[in-house]
């Protein structure tokens, strides 16, 4: 069974980006939660709603990830997203999944809207933006 590998875990993410954002998301990858936890794919529409995706590059890095549960509490709508050639059966059911690769990708499941309370979304637009606005400051001025 193959480990998880970085490399294609990077080309998902980029591909799930990319579609989100032809949906109207602005993404945010390796998105820190307030837990601690980082989502691979954090996304925010001009409705306030929010995505999260968790990038699975192999079976095994699905199998030995305990920790997505804890996500579901910080989004709209979750999905895991994965490789065309990925065994989708290993997959719970009750999750929203996406088939990816480098260049895009494609719902398969729609994940089921569980609304999050609106202080947790304000918390969350708030830590979206400050994220988004730093690595941005850090494109223009990587010497700060």
């Amino acid at each position: 069974m193959a480990l998880p590998d970085p490399e294609i875990a990077l080309k998902l993410a980029r591909g799930v980006s990319r579609f989100l954002e032809n949906l109207g998301y602005g993404t945010v990858t390796e998105f820190s939660l307030a837990t601690g936890r980082r989502a691979d794919v954090f996304g925010v529409n001009e409705r306030g709603e929010t995505v999260i995706v968790e990038v699975k590059s192999s079976p095994v890095d699905f199998l030995t990830d305990g920790k997505w549960p804890e996500y579901r509490e910080f989004c709209d709508y979750f999905y895991f997203a994965v490789a065309v050639d990925f065994p989708r059966e290993i997959l719970p059911e009750e999750c929203g999944l996406i088939v990816a690769d480098a260049y895009g990708a494609e719902i398969l499941r729609a994940s089921d809207l569980v609304s999050l309370n609106a202080s947790r979304r304000k918390a969350l637009l708030l830590r979206f933006a400050l994220t988004a606005s730093q690595r941005l400051r850090r494109l223009l001025d990587p010497d700060l």
